[in-house]
């Protein structure tokens, strides 16, 4: 036994999620947008600078999937917290991003918005009475996938998919993880311990949850294998966690497996972060492939960067990933 007292969850005082104030909701989430005249639009940008990196790397993604490999995106929970779920939900159903990969953030918001169509609290304000991350519904839809992953020996975001769509959830159409669950794609999750406000909570057991999250990894790692020769990959808006989950992936994936390497990588974020433009753009394509960075807004750059998705891979045929 620990010769240091800690903290006693038991006696948190939670508070409803229904009745949080929250900062996000559906109503405000983005839209699809039909792909009409994306084509002249990306045709009319000067071919300079970023605006010909951008086309190129659509290019890429595009030229990979009629190939059969996979475009593997990573994400950070503020892609969901600024309504983009709907974006990217549109290009899983389109068979153009074949997985997803989110830190632990990332499902909490996505369980949030999937049942009660809101999210995202006021921390400075709830962190006065220690209110924040208390809402004790979320703990237990997170606690539930959690048990289930267990109960089933999978990961952690395959049993969100197949909770949030077995449980009917009223929102589901707005889920990430219960959209990849209907398409059969991958989906996982990569939490770090006391970094999530469920871990605040008594309903939380971090062994089975790092069990099921481990086994994410190594289902991103078999991923990366079709990626590192020829497929693509995109980090959104994961400054430290999906960088660092991503380099070992992929380390594991040559280790297990010598083959050429032919990557594409992207990392869009509001700011230079260190991690992300060593671990996902330069790194992992220094022995072969190419990778890209694009600085702006996410509520902009995605919806963007969709729409040219959707262009370039219109009225022809891509595969579902190699397996």
């Amino acid at each position: 036994m620990s010769r240091f007292r800690q903290a006693n969850l038991n006696k948190i005082r939670t508070v409803s999620l229904k009745a949080r104030k929250s900062k996000v909701e559906i109503s405000a989430a983005g839209k699809v947008l039909p792909v009409g005249y994306a084509g002249k639009f990306f045709d009319s940008l000067p071919k300079y600078l970023k605006a010909a990196d951008l086309i190129e790397f659509i290019s890429r993604v595009t030229s990979s999937r009629k190939k059969g490999f996979p475009f593997h995106v990573m994400m950070g929970a503020h892609v969901i917290k600024v309504g983009l779920s709907p974006i990217i939900i549109d290009l899983v159903k389109s068979d153009i991003i074949t997985g997803l990969s989110f830190n632990s953030a990332g499902l909490i918001h996505d369980l949030e918005l999937a049942f009660t169509g809101k999210t995202s609290e006021d921390v400075r304000t709830n962190l006065q009475d220690g209110s924040f991350g208390m809402a004790f519904d979320t703990g237990e839809l997170f606690a539930e996938v959690v048990d289930l992953a267990d109960k089933k020996a999978i990961g952690l975001g395959e049993a969100a998919g197949i909770f949030i769509n077995k449980q009917r959830a009223k929102y589901r159409e707005y889920s990430l993880f219960a959209a990849a669950d209907r398409k059969n794609f991958p989906a996982t999750v990569h939490l770090v311990i006391g970094t999530d406000i469920v871990h605040q909570q008594k309903s939380f057991r971090a062994g089975p949850a790092a069990e099921a999250s481990y086994r994410d990894f190594k289902i991103l790692a078999n991923i990366m294998t079709g990626v590192d020769r020829g497929g693509a990959v995109a980090n959104i808006g994961s400054a430290v966690i999906m960088p660092e989950v991503f380099l070992k992936a992929l380390t594991v994936a040559r280790n297990l497996k010598k083959q050429k390497c032919n990557i594409t990588t992207a990392n869009f974020d509001m700011i230079n972060h260190y991690r992300p433009s060593k671990n996902v753009v330069q790194r992992p394509t220094a022995g072969g492939g190419r990778g890209y960075n694009f600085i702006g807004h996410h509520e902009i750059m995605i919806p963007l960067l969709a729409w040219g998705l959707k262009s370039y891979t219109r009225n022809k045929n891509i595969q579902r990933s190699l397996r």
